[in-house]
């Protein structure tokens, strides 16, 4: 299962390039375990994690502290979900704001 994500700031109006993403997936023991790091492209994209397979709990970790500055008032976004099994493709966009950010299961 191939797993991206979007981040769109929707305050400029524009991706929001360089922002970092960390992939974490829950061990056996309950315990999160770091599987990759990126940031986003200039399209505000990362287009392949590692793969995943299911079902399992995963999280997208987003480090919007050094996207939107030191005052922000959310620094880290975490959106954990359900790797379902035998999914194909998982798109988790991020809809980032100041004081907001909303996200979904894209397509």
């Amino acid at each position: 299962m191939s797993l991206s994500t979007h981040v769109l700031d929707v305050v400029k109006g524009i991706p929001a390039a360089g922002v970092a993403v960390r992939l974490e997936v829950r061990d056996a023991a309950g315990e999160w375990q770091a599987v990759q790091t990126a940031r986003t492209d200039a399209d505000g994209r990362v287009n392949e994690f590692a793969a995943l397979t299911g079902p399992t709990p995963a999280r997208l970790i987003f480090d919007t502290a050094a996207y939107l500055g030191p005052d922000c008032f959310f620094p880290e976004v975490v959106v954990t979900f359900q790797v379902p099994d035998g999914a194909g493709h998982l798109h988790v966009p991020l809809l980032l704001s100041t004081y907001a950010y909303s996200t979904y299961r894209g397509s």
